[in-house]
Order: C-alpha cells, then structure tokens, then sequence
C-alpha cells in the first residue's frame, strides 16, 4: 500500500514529536538516579498513564480485536483481576519498595535471601524481556509491512531504530512521557476505526450489539469444534474455566506488579509513596476501559464484516488466515486518508511503549545488580551512567538482530528454545517474592532449593506440552495452569525446606536474614 500524503505527514509529526522529548530529556541524564529513575519526580497521573502504555502493547491492538473478531470475550476474563492485584501491590509490595529507595525489583531479594538470588532474579528478567523485545519488534514489523509495503526487515531496521534512539539518549523520562503520548495516541486510533464501523452500519451501535447477541460474541466463551461454548465455572486444573482464568489473572497481575522491574521501576520513579499509589489505581481505571474497547472493537469488526462481507474476512473466521489480521485489513479496506497515519501511529504506539520500557529496565538491571554490584563495585557515577548508554544501545542492537533471525527463520527453534529458557528460570518467581512479603521464613540455602524445584516442574511441563514424554508421565493436569502451579511449588517448598531442612533462619522486620 502507497501511504497518502496525509498519512505521512500524520506520521512524521508523530515521530517529530517522540524523538523532540527523547533529546529534550537527554539534557536532564547527568547521573544515573535519573537515567534510571527520573530523579524520583514523577506525578502519579503520569506513572499512571506511562503503566498503560507499558502493559499494553500490540497484543491490546492486534489480538484483543481479532481474538473478539474470531471468538469471544474470554480473553479479556484475567484482566478483571487487576484491581484486586493492584490494590493488594498498593498497600503491601509498594511500601516496601519505597522504604529503601529502591531502583531495581531485585534487590528485595538480596534483603531476603541473599545476594545470589538478586542475581538469579535480574538474569531471568533479561532473558525474558530479550525475548520479548524481539517478539514484540517483529511483531510490529509485520503490521508496518502490511500496512506500508516496505520490505519486512527494513521494517524492522527503522522501527528499532527509532525506538533505541529516544530510549538510549532520553532515559526513563523519556519513556515515561512518550509511554503518555502513546498511551493518548493508541486511544485515538482505536476510536477513530469504531467511529468508521458505526457511521458505516445501517443502524451503527444497534447493529453491533444485535449482531453480536445473535452470535454469542459478548460472553465469556471458548472456540471448540468451529462453534462458540461458554465456559463453566467449577474449581479445576484438568480444564479451562471461568474461575481458573479469574485465579490465572490474579497470579499474572501479582507477578507483574511485585517482580516485573518495568513496574517497579515506575514505583520507585514516582515523586512520593502517595504519587505512586495513585498511579497503580489511574493504571487499573484506564487499562480496563482500554482493554474492554479494543475486545469492543474485535466485535464490532465482526458485526461489520456479516453486513458487508468479505472473502478476506471469512478468511481469518475460518482459520485460512490469522484473526490478528482483521484490524490491518479494516484499516487498509476502509479509513479514509490521514486517519490511516493516524491508526498506524497508534499501532507503533502500542509496541513501542513497550519496547522504550524494557530496553531502559534491561539496561537498569544490568548496572544496579549485576555491573555496579558485583562487577565494579567502586566507579563513579559517571562511568556508570556511560556504561548505562552503551548496554541500553547493545540490547538495542540484539533486539533489531533477533527480530531479523525470526523473520528470516523457516522454523522457530531459536525463538521456541530462549522461550522455553525464559520460563524455566522465571517460573515461581511470584512465589519467592510472596515469602519474602508475607514470610520471615527463608534464606539462600532454602530459595535456591525453591528455584530448583520449581525449574524441574517447568522443565517438566514444558515437555510434556510438546508432546514429549509417554502418557505414564504426562501431566494430571492442564498445562495451562503450569505456572499457577509453579508459583504454589516455590512457596510451599522454600517455606518447608526453611522450617525443616536449614535450622531456623528467618528475617526481621528490615528483611535482613537472622538466626
């Protein structure tokens, strides 16, 4: 597709804008404390609206809308459960954070169990995000491509390219503001195709609603057998259901605001206790409306698609083509000049406000507990802060080249093994962090027999769901429930080996480990 002129210049205004903040700010980063953490400055509006943007990402825009398109709403069911595990991180994770002036997620685990943890903790948060980086910046780049007919790799070039720039150079003030920016920009766009599907529907809303209650698209169903079936609501591990996605929702969302250091670090940016706080909440009563409109609008292009048909369309409903497609194929099919630039802004929006945050928490992880901590423990500040620049810009580099390789790779062995990395060493994590909150029980010995533990189980599951272990040792339960299981297994275990196993080592009120 040739991009009107329109869209160009919407485009080109939109990434004036997001590199201007990103050198705007670079003349603040004089020291790490604010390359890292702002200077501790932040309203709460703004770590609100920055851990929309961060959590987001293109799965909101892309798979929100073609998973409502192609089935229901279940996908949507976890996140009901953010403000239970926002209000739950606000009063009982968040102060502990904030006592110590913390920068990274992981030195908790050094108060609680030792130094070896911290770094067990900060490498499997590398791993993960690496990973992510490159999913998600290849992700991007076949929406870029779809919508631009540039080659894919060149796609993926400038997109990171970009992205490093005013990450590198702006530090966490600029990912917190363009995480704003984008947050507002992902918004418009979404409501810009609604607008187009309701002002092109007979009846507008009124066909979308009919439609969708005729079909079974608004409840919280599951596609079996090419037909929609609500899911019931019984306590199982042998299959999906209502419930267990409720209890799966909470142990992500746990996770993500106790150990994600993209979180915390926002926690710790923020100017005050009070400040952080009410961003958690202004993030619970922004993402829910965000993630409820987008699955709104998966319905709406379904509806849109039954009164004008489409071969492309029926296409992604059967399977021939994946249902992520839908929103690019609207967009390409439908909008109007400008509105195009604009909906392919918020597109890059949503991924990249969640790659500026990992790159600048990569490389904060890397100095705070492992370079400074362990590796050279005595520089200045200064050289630390330079060598802030230069991981940030590395992990920039092996981000554009991972993106390349799965690109280019026939299969995703590569891509399905750093994966399968990831999860073995960070399965649990929400467990060890839970102890640590909520226990005086634990040090090294007993963490460390958790972490084992637990890697063996992922490992286990792992295998089992390719399919590689006979029936005898296959798993009693569904494997989709591996790592609410996992995170039970590292408590229970560090918890016993702890009272049991290694004498009596707990810690006091500080965290500290004591006999």
């Amino acid at each position: 597709m040739k991009l009107a002129t329109l869209d160009i210049i919407v485009l080109c205004v939109y990434f004036g804008i997001i590199l201007l903040l990103g050198f705007y700010f670079s003349r603040k980063n004089t020291s790490t404390e604010e390359y890292f953490v702002g200077g501790r400055s932040f309203p709460g509006w703004a770590i609100g609206l920055s851990l929309v943007g961060t959590s987001i990402s293109s799965i909101t825009f892309l798979a929100y809308p073609g998973d409502a398109y192609k089935t229901a709403w279940l996908r949507f069911l976890p996140n009901l459960m953010l403000p239970v595990a926002i209000l739950i991180a606000a009063y009982y994770f968040l102060p502990v954070f904030r006592r110590k002036k913390t920068t990274s997620a992981y030195e908790f685990l050094e108060d609680r169990f030792g130094p070896s943890v911290r770094v067990y903790g900060a490498i499997a948060f590398i791993i993960a995000q690496m990973v992510r980086l490159s999913t998600i910046l290849y992700l991007l780049s076949l929406l870029v491509h779809e919508l631009t007919g540039l080659d894919a790799e060149w796609c993926i070039v400038i997109s990171g390219v970009f992205v490093s720039v005013y990450t590198v150079v702006g530090g966490i003030d600029a990912v917190i503001w363009t995480d704003v920016l984008q947050t507002i920009v992902l918004v418009l766009g979404g409501v810009m195709c609604l607008y187009v599907i309701l002002d092109m529907l007979p009846n507008g809303i009124t066909d979308v609603l009919t439609i969708a209650e005729e079909h079974g698209k608004l409840a919280f169903s599951e596609l079996r057998d090419g037909s929609l079936h609500p899911v019931s609501w019984d306590l199982s591990l042998l299959n999906k259901t209502g419930t267990m996605m409720l209890i799966l929702g909470v142990t992500s969302w746990l996770t993500e605001y106790s150990s994600n250091q993209n979180t915390v670090q926002r926690y710790c940016a923020a100017k005050s206790e009070a400040e952080a706080r009410k961003g958690m909440f202004i993030c619970a009563m922004s993402s829910l409306p965000i993630w409820a409109f987008y699955m709104f609008l998966g319905t709406a292009l379904y509806a849109f698609y039954q009164v004008y048909p489409s071969p492309e369309a029926t296409m992604m409903l059967d399977g021939t083509k994946k249902a992520e497609q839908i929103l690019p194929f609207f967009v390409l099919s439908e909008l109007p000049a400008g509105i195009v630039g604009l909906v392919l802004a918020a597109a890059l929006a949503a991924a990249m406000s969640s790659l500026d945050s990992s790159i600048n928490a990569i490389s904060t992880v890397s100095i705070v507990d492992i370079y400074r901590r362990h590796l050279h423990p005595e520089q200045t500040d200064k050289h630390y802060l330079h060598v802030a620049w230069l991981i940030a810009a590395i992990v920039s580099g092996i981000m554009i080249a991972g993106a390349i390789y799965i690109n280019q790779a026939e299969t995703k062995t590569l891509q399905d093994t750093a994966t399968i990395l990831a999860s073995l060493l960070g399965g649990g994590l929400l467990g060890l962090y839970l102890i640590g909150f909520f226990s005086k029980k634990g040090d090294a010995r007993s963490a460390w027999m958790g972490i084992s533990v637990t890697m063996v189980f992922t490992c286990w599951s792992i295998l089992d769901k390719k399919g590689m272990l006979s029936e005898s040792l296959s798993l009693p339960f569904e494997t989709y429930y591996a790592t609410l299981i996992a995170n039970f297994l590292m408590f229970v275990v560090v918890y016993l080996a702890a009272s049991f196993l290694f004498g009596k080592q707990d810690s006091d009120s500080e965290g500290k480990v004591v006999s």
